[in-house]
């Protein structure tokens, strides 16, 4: 975060313009960490309702981004919400989901909601995101693994993280903006957030090399060669890897032999509509030390999520939101079946 102390001409460089600043930078530093928040929001365990409470809270504006929108219940409060006055606009992908989202895109294009079809310039807009009252106080924003996809809910593995850091909330707006107007940008960082087509692999990379105990992964995809090398070289390396993920149809069963040969556990779960679907895309590195750190996000380890689609996620140091996820996924874990 950047803050800049303005002095009077008098007051510059003399010992008590700098005590001044350094207290005032301090004291705003102080306010920023006390009044920045975050919840992880777990599926299926919670439910879609903090989600749709979230949306609620809105008081002058709503900005979606969603790869998926099959939900009734959201559509209808999406227009509930615009019918109430409150500014909302959609961005929805089309050029994977265009048959899945029609239904909703000509929904909400007739009751209010200013809905457009995703910049195809991306190979997929797989971000799913919510930010509310973007530029007030009360602006916080939700990122998010899952689509809002109601027939996935109730079986499927999601994590969504609701913060108010203005930093990141206001870099989500500005990248919304530019993504809803197709036009070219660099998507702002902010304190902490992870978007492809820009930083993701970088960042995502940084986090595995980084790890020196443990690493906690849970994904739906497992190709892109980058990811996968550094989480085996991290294995060899004395790093307890562990992977949860669904089997499908054995897609990588290459990747999970070699990352088993490395020392990395792997636990899979088969892919029919009764096992735990594990959609969420989410690392936890070095539980339980002074440098632990997670990632939850919309980034698949794949080469096209990685470096061609629209993606948004965050890495946190929040020890709740760690505890949650290590809890959850551990759990996962052993509920999986070893891949031999």
């Amino acid at each position: 975060m950047k803050h800049r102390c303005g002095l009077s001409s008098f007051a510059k460089n003399t010992l008590t313009a700098a005590l001044f600043c350094l207290g005032t930078l301090g004291a705003s530093l102080s306010a920023t960490a006390a009044t920045a928040t975050q919840t992880l929001v777990v599926e299926p365990d919670q439910g879609l309702t903090p989600i749709y409470n979230f949306i609620k809270l809105a008081k002058s504006t709503i900005d979606m981004t969603m790869y998926e929108l099959v939900d009734t219940n959201a559509s209808g409060l999406l227009c509930q919400e615009a019918a109430a006055g409150i500014k909302v606009r959609v961005i929805l992908d089309v050029n994977d989901e265009k048959s899945n989202n029609t239904a909703a895109y000509n929904q909400l294009n007739g009751c209010g909601v200013s809905v457009v079809w995703a910049w195809t310039t991306y190979e997929a807009t797989h971000e799913k995101s919510i930010v509310i009252d973007a530029g007030t106080s009360n602006a916080q924003a939700a990122i998010m693994t899952l689509n809002l996809t109601s027939r996935y809910y109730s079986t499927t593995r999601d994590f969504a993280v609701i913060e108010n850091d203005a930093n990141d909330v206001a870099a989500i707006e500005t990248t919304f903006n530019a993504d809803f107007k197709h036009a070219k940008v660099t998507p702002p960082t902010g304190d902490d957030l992870v978007w492809s087509p820009t930083n993701s692999q970088t960042q995502l990379l940084s986090i595995i090399n980084g790890a020196k105990q443990s690493l906690l992964v849970e994904n739906e995809e497992m190709s892109d060669s980058a990811i996968v090398d550094a989480l085996e070289n991290a294995a060899e390396n004395g790093v307890q890897v562990t992977i949860v993920m669904t089997n499908d149809d054995n897609d990588y069963s290459s990747e999970f032999d070699d990352l088993t040969s490395a020392g990395a556990n792997v636990s899979t779960y088969p892919d029919n509509s009764t096992a735990l679907y594990i959609h969420a895309k989410a690392i936890v590195a070095d539980y339980g030390t002074s440098s632990v750190k997670a990632f939850v996000g919309s980034e698949n380890f794949s080469s096209a999520s990685l470096t061609k689609n629209r993606e948004l996620g965050l890495v946190t140091t929040n020890s709740s939101i760690i505890s949650q996820l290590e809890t959850t996924m551990s759990s996962d874990y052993n509920g999986g079946t070893p891949w031999n």
